[in-house]
């Protein structure tokens, strides 16, 4: 009889998973995409995602700012402005993003013409 499988408790991180965690959140490839375009503050990120409210925006910028993907920089004005850019780490990326968009075209294009 075979050894029952078991979880490992401590497994070695997977870059790739680790990868794939980040970039599975429903909003954050749609974030990114637009910070692709340069620097965007909150109501301008917030607009150039379309279906996104605001607390989901908070708490996607949180969590890609946390990772390094993004930076976040606050200006001391009343009401507070806060701006919002890609890291270096994030700009690595775009091909990424870039070869995601070609076959999001393609495939698009194809079921389109599947469809009749």
């Amino acid at each position: 009889m075979a050894a029952p499988l078991t979880k490992k408790k401590n497994p070695a991180p997977c870059p790739f998973q680790e990868s794939m965690d980040l970039l599975s959140g429903k909003w954050t490839m749609s974030v990114i995409n637009a910070l692709m375009g340069g620097v965007l503050r909150f109501g301008e990120l917030e607009r150039a995602v379309p279906g996104i409210n605001t607390r989901m925006l908070a708490r996607t910028v949180k969590e890609l700012e946390e990772r390094k993907i993004i930076s976040r920089k606050p200006y001391p004005t009343v009401p507070p402005t806060v701006e919002y850019s890609l890291t270096e780490k994030g700009l690595a990326l775009k091909p990424v993003m870039q070869a995601l968009q070609a076959w999001a075209i393609s495939n698009y294009h194809k079921a389109q013409a599947a469809q009749g």
